[in-house]
């Protein structure tokens, strides 16, 4: 019994110990203000941008170790702007990546400009990502 407990505290403390990081951030794109959640698991990387509490939709990509084509698959309504931008943050993480953008605006010139504000971020915050 006693084993189980140490046990079960070292994984608990691994699982504290870097196993996730979460990391928030926010910019000003254009005339609205955008906020941004980064969540790193070992293997993967959720990504949330909106300007308020939502989860409107959600889309995965991951690059195959076999194909040298990006897997992006929409589960929930996605613009097909922002599912671009995902194949080429899978690409560039080497990770699976999940992606819920709750935003109306899907031109592709503010598209763009989130996409290069996580770039930013992931230039600036390596660790983060």
């Amino acid at each position: 019994m006693e084993e189980e407990e140490e046990a079960a505290g070292e994984v608990a403390a691994a699982a504290g110990g870097g196993g996730i990081a979460l990391h928030d951030f926010s910019g000003r794109l254009g005339e609205q203000r955008v906020h941004f959640h980064a969540m790193r698991l070992r293997d993967s990387l959720f990504l949330w941008v909106g300007a308020s509490p939502a989860l409107a939709s959600l889309a995965v990509a991951m690059c195959s170790p076999r194909v040298s084509v990006r897997v992006v698959s929409l589960l929930v309504k996605i613009t097909s702007t922002s599912s671009l931008s995902l194949s080429q943050l899978a690409s560039k993480t080497k990770k699976q990546i999940f992606v819920s953008y709750n935003l109306q605006n899907t031109d592709s010139n503010f598209t763009l400009l989130i996409e290069n504000r996580i770039k930013e971020e992931m230039m600036a915050f390596p660790e983060k990502f």
